[in-house]
């Protein structure tokens, strides 16, 4: 992973836990927990700042994106006052909890705690962070506790594609390696081909079934047209892309292609791959 150090604010939130709507609540998710405002890993398509003040954003973070983020830094105590058992909670749909920020601010191994103390029916987290396996000690206490699911994003099958879109981001290797880690620990973790960048898809699913025996979980890149309202892909990624004749992958037609094809050879195989609401429904299942 590409090293970068940017500023890293602290400010005290009122509140922790948001009630979901749109895609998480179409998936099963009661709340989302966010624990800082703007991700350092920056990537170019990421859908959080088109939401603006819709996501909880300052026009600061809109305008610089990925070049700051400010921490909650009273996230772990708003958390346990916070926590019921009913609840089924994304972490995170604002912002990776895993950013490299995580490493010094230590802000995860705090709410991995006030959930052990107060466990939710369901916990997921999402991300692309190999700094998650800092956390297996808490991470293995709380699947004793409650269903916790590990989602790692897993974009494509191509490290150019990855510098152009993600650069900030750990490479696709060290991502398949960190789903085989989690799940030599013992935890429920799912490949998610989630945003589905250029890539090979024979190659793409060849690697995700190499690494793991669940179902498949997808998405592919959000797009106006077929997603009326919320977030949408940046204009960053669109510009990337027109520059390097990757437009048709923002074309609702290819989309509906590739997730098709992608189903087909994970069925092959034995197995199931589910897009969109439906396949993040199979992390919410409790």
């Amino acid at each position: 992973m590409v090293g970068h150090e940017l500023p890293v604010y602290r400010t005290e939130a009122r509140s922790i836990l948001s009630a979901t709507c749109g895609f998480l609540a179409e998936a099963g998710f009661t709340h989302s927990l966010t624990p800082a405002r703007n991700c350092t890993f920056g990537c170019t398509y990421c859908y959080v700042p088109t939401m603006r003040v819709q996501g909880g954003l300052k026009p600061e973070d809109w305008r610089r994106w990925g070049q700051f983020t400010t921490y909650k830094s009273n996230a772990p105590e708003l958390l346990r006052r916070a926590l019921r058992p009913n609840q089924v909670i994304y972490c995170s749909p604002l912002v990776d909890p895993y950013q490299p920020t995580e490493e010094r601010e230590r802000v995860m191994p705090r709410i991995l705690d006030a959930l052990i103390d107060s466990p939710p029916a369901v916990f997921v987290v999402q991300t692309r962070g190999p700094l998650i396996l800092r956390d297996l000690e808490e991470l293995r206490e709380l699947a004793r506790r409650t269903r916790l699911r590990i989602s790692v994003s897993i974009t494509t099958d191509s490290e150019e594609i990855r510098r152009l879109y993600e650069p900030h981001c750990a490479g696709i290797g060290e991502r398949l390696r960190m789903v085989e880690a989690l799940d030599r620990a013992g935890l429920e973790v799912y490949a998610t081909l989630a945003p589905l960048l250029p890539c090979d898809p024979e190659r793409l699913v060849a690697a995700v079934l190499h690494i793991t025996g669940r179902d498949i979980i997808g998405d592919p890149l959000h797009i106006r047209c077929t997603k009326r309202h919320g977030a949408t892909t940046r204009d960053a990624a669109r510009r990337i892309g027109a520059r390097h004749d990757h437009t048709i992958w923002l074309d609702a037609g290819f989309q509906a292609d590739l997730v098709a094809n992608i189903g087909r050879m994970v069925e092959e195989a034995g197995r199931r791959f589910v897009a969109g609401p439906q396949g993040f429904g199979r992390l919410a299942r409790n």
